[in-house]
């Protein structure tokens, strides 16, 4: 049996585009981050603002999640967020709060795991990010971890860094 030249680059395309698929399927386009916020014995708790962004040299930094008390009477949780000292230096000044999609209330100690897609991470751009992940805390301290990261990464890679006082062991994952 002969194949016509059609058949032949219709064969040719079909069989390209079924090995194309699995490549990029294979990049990750979600970043699973865990964050512990650790029980300290102290006299008067309070749940830390925890800001989280990413940044890239020569970028502007991007907000991705903002926890604090956003559900006080005349917005008066956000009078604290600049405590919240290198996320408000570095991006927090410029936003309008309550911010759609970044703004989330302040979490108890313990495991809290949140993904990121791509695009809210703004890492459109091939290259090397840095996670960022500060806590500050009324009557308390602050504290500040950075988890570098390529873009675009391999699904299974990731980083770890760990807190001493404000924050525990914090994780990031891609798949």
């Amino acid at each position: 049996m002969q194949l016509s030249t059609t058949a032949c680059v219709i064969g040719t395309i079909g069989l390209g585009a079924t090995f194309a698929v699995p490549a990029f399927a294979a990049d990750p386009g979600t970043m699973d981050v865990t964050i512990n916020i650790p029980r300290l014995k102290v006299a008067e708790y309070h749940k830390p603002y925890v800001a989280i962004w990413v940044e890239k040299a020569g970028a502007k930094a991007k907000t991705v999640a903002v926890w604090y008390d956003y559900d006080m009477k005349a917005n008066e949780g956000t009078k604290w967020l600049r405590d919240v000292r290198q996320w408000w230096r570095a991006a927090g000044r410029s936003m309008a709060f309550p911010a759609n999609g970044v703004t989330g209330a302040t979490r108890a100690p313990g495991a809290h795991k949140i993904s990121f897609s791509r695009a809210q991470l703004g890492a459109a751009a091939p290259g090397q990010y840095t996670l960022v992940i500060e806590a500050a805390r009324e009557v308390g301290g602050r504290e500040l971890l950075r988890i570098p990261f390529t873009w675009p990464a391999k699904a299974g890679a990731g980083g770890r860094a760990a807190g001493t006082t404000e924050l525990g062991a914090v994780s990031v994952a891609f798949r």
